[in-house]
Formats: C-alpha cells, sequence, structure tokens
C-alpha cells in the first residue's frame, strides 16, 4: 500500500473502520478492476493531504468479499466514509478528486 493507505482486512476492519476516533475513508477495489487502478493515485493524494484528519484503506473486494456484501458493495471501485462507526458517505466509479471529494463530503 501507498504511504498513508492502510490495508483494510477482514481482521483489522472492526479495529481500524468502525472502532477509529476519525472518519475512514475506505476504498473497496480488486487488482483486476481498471477503473479502481485510476482512482488509486487520488485516493493516495487525498490520504496524504487530509493525513491526521482522515484515515484512509484500501480493501479488496475478492479477499474480503464478505465485508463488501455487507455493505452492499455491488459495482467497484466503491469508496465508502465511515464516522462513528457508520457507513455515512459512498461514492461509486472512477472520477477527478474534487467530484469525489464533493460527493464524498470532503471538499
Amino acid at each position: 500500500m501507498a504511504d498513508g493507505v492502510l490495508e483494510i482486512t477482514a481482521d483489522n476492519f472492526q479495529e481500524q473502520v468502525l472502532n477509529s476516533d476519525t472518519p475512514v475513508l475506505v476504498d473497496f477495489w480488486a487488482t483486476w478492476c481498471g477503473p479502481c487502478r485510476t482512482i488509486a493515485p487520488v485516493v493516495e493524494q487525498i490520504a496524504k493531504e487530509r493525513q491526521g484528519s482522515l484515515k484512509v484503506g484500501k480493501l479488496d473486494v475478492d479477499a474480503h468479499g464478505a465485508i463488501a456484501q455487507q455493505y452492499g458493495v455491488q459495482g467497484i471501485p466503491f469508496l465508502a466514509v465511515f464516522e462513528g462507526g457508520k457507513l455515512t458517505k459512498q461514492a461509486v466509479g472512477a472520477m477527478p478528486k474534487a467530484a469525489l471529494e464533493k460527493q464524498l463530503g470532503l471538499s
């Protein structure tokens, strides 16, 4: 994973996402997903810019499908903001940074 971007797994989802004191942006992705690779640099840039105020992680839907299913992920990239252990905002698909931040309420 890139600097500032956590690898979210079934083993650490509860601790890193649901129990986090700060909001968490989770990028649900897969290695075979072209749009996921397209948006990856945008996610990494957000992680760098918001270090300390927003935790950023990536969850591989192929490896951790149960979590993706639990949150109704049907298309990827699926970007979700969790606050206080709850999914509060989401966006689906690759998009420019400004559009993503606006849709997720980060702008």
